[in-house]
């Protein structure tokens, strides 16, 4: 992966949808903060944390980016069911959809590489 991580169009996308999903799951329902939200949370910042590792490692970095996959596979999930449940309205939804969609291609595009 060349340039700086700041340049890198995974890191831009990833940082800007994180900061966008931690400025609106604070403003989560009292009753859902502490569930829907801290999940979503979570997961949002494990998966940046599996794309920081790779950066980082050389051994093992397919399989880091590989958990990076699955943890985004889980917050697709997670903003679904946020909608689902009424968390999250329909528009706020269908930017997070996007964002997900076009990181998930970054990060396929970057697993066949390795």
């Amino acid at each position: 992966m060349g340039g700086t991580i700041q340049e890198s169009p995974i890191f831009i996308k990833t940082y800007d949808f994180t900061k966008w999903l931690l400025e609106h799951t604070i403003r989560f329902p009292k009753s859902q903060r502490f569930v829907m939200g801290k999940r979503i949370e979570e997961t949002a910042l494990d998966f940046y944390d599996c794309l920081l590792l790779a950066v980082k490692i050389e051994k093992g970095r397919k399989e880091t980016l590989q958990r990076a996959s699955f943890e985004l596979e889980r917050l697709k999930h997670y903003v679904r069911l946020s909608k689902d449940l009424g968390i999250f309205s329909l528009r706020q939804y269908e930017y997070s959809s996007t964002a997900v969609v076009e990181i998930g291609r970054l990060l396929g595009g970057w697993l066949k590489k390795v």
